[in-house]
């Protein structure tokens, strides 16, 4: 077993105390967005041994003996990597209105930005590696998102009741068409640049929705969610499109999974993310970050339905796996506190992260190793079965 460092990442979405506080970190005032617990190139954590040596970065350890790190089932279906990445999220304000790519097009994507000579690391590249990236986010505090589309009738209804030109132009298309292709012509409206509305239109928009809350909303939430999107960021289109998307309020202890192609965007609040390996992003509004509009549409899946929710399953009682419906990744939250030594799921690479109190892991391999608030470690194949023991909570990341 190594402990593992972790890879912080200040973007300006994030809170300057979320994250700080859950993994023990002292705040600096920047806002802390993501921590990465992974062996993705562009923020891997380091492999640190018991005596506190600095080590290596996680993909150096695995590419030293990838059969007995990851395990040589594991390799043989992803190769010398691990498969998935473990983070921890802390929204204050909006993130982008986002979509993943779906393997084959982050592929045939990265190695066109390869040919095309574009720095991996330059803030307008939209493929960073050539993988998809689906994703489960499991709730720590209240957590807020949109996620994939609604109903087009339902859609149509948020928009029937407000009396300003651009939504009633969006009305009627979805009016006509209440299909997924309907949402396609809408949505696609909204984002293209040669067709995409005014900041003055969009602020419209926004009124209407401000007024029907004060006169009594038939979806307060969503016309909140609007209000709220203009405040973050006026004027951009993003703003309207919530209205086509399925809202979401996960409380502590609730996961969503959002697959590749998946429009979403989370709005606020701190959970563990768990992901296939992957740094792509492709995004169309509501972020000062690199937008391309054309590649997200690409990708998108316009099939309207209802957000993704994953209930655990119990796995010796001490322990809730929450089973996503991808090959790259499962979650486990343990909790103890009786001293009795409980026994963890899983195979495989295992990355661990103590949320709160002391645990020991121990391994079938005669290893062990105590975490406390704040800490990780990384449990190579080669360890064999784990057991924990101690108070607290534990995360594990795993292969199925």
């Amino acid at each position: 077993m190594y402990r593992l460092t972790t890879a912080i990442q200040n973007y300006a979405w994030g809170s300057p105390t979320a994250i700080p506080t859950l993994l023990g970190l002292e705040p600096t005032g920047q806002p802390v967005a993501e921590a990465w617990f992974g062996a993705h190139a562009s923020a891997p954590s380091r492999c640190v041994p018991e005596e506190g040596t600095p080590g290596p970065p996680m993909h150096e350890v695995i590419a030293a003996d990838a059969a007995a790190v990851l395990g040589t089932d594991v390799e043989a279906r992803f190769g010398a990597a691990l498969p998935y990445l473990l983070k921890v999220i802390a929204a204050e304000t909006p993130l982008s209105l986002q979509v993943h790519p779906q393997i084959d097009r982050a592929r045939s994507g990265f190695e066109e930005e390869e040919s095309a000579g574009v720095p991996v690391d330059a803030p307008h590249r939209n493929f960073r590696d050539r993988n998809h990236k689906p994703e489960l986010v499991y709730a720590l505090t209240r957590f807020e998102a949109m996620c994939g589309f609604r109903a087009p009738r339902r859609a149509a209804e948020l928009l029937e009741g407000l009396d300003v030109p651009l939504a009633r132009e969006l009305h009627a298309t979805l009016a006509a068409s209440p299909s997924a292709a309907g949402i396609e012509a809408v949505f696609t409206r909204l984002l293209r640049p040669e067709t995409r509305p005014a900041p003055e239109a969009v602020a419209e928009v926004a009124a209407a929705c401000a007024a029907r809350l004060e006169g009594g909303s038939v979806s307060p939430r969503a016309d909140r969610t609007v209000v709220r999107l203009q405040d973050a960021y006026p004027g951009d289109p993003g703003v309207v499109t919530s209205l086509l998307l399925n809202p979401v309020t996960l409380q502590p202890g609730e996961a969503l999974f959002v697959p590749a192609g998946g429009v979403h965007a989370y709005l606020k609040g701190l959970g563990i993310e768990i992901m296939a390996s992957s740094d792509n992003v492709l995004r169309a509004g509501l972020t000062p970050k690199h937008v391309d509009v054309d590649e997200l549409l690409r990708n998108v899946d316009y099939v309207a339905a209802p957000p993704i929710r994953i209930a655990p399953e119990k796995f010796h009682g001490a322990t809730r796996v929450y089973y996503a419906p991808v090959d790259d990744f499962e979650l486990s939250v343990t909790r103890v506190d009786d001293g009795q030594v409980h026994p963890l799921p899983g195979r495989g690479p295992r990355v661990l992260l103590c949320l709160e109190g002391r645990m020991t892991v121990s391994s079938a391999g005669d290893g062990a190793l105590t975490l406390t608030r704040g800490q990780a470690a990384f449990v190579p194949a080669s360890d064999g079965a784990l057991a924990v023991e101690g108070g607290g909570t534990l995360v594990q990341a795993d292969v199925p």
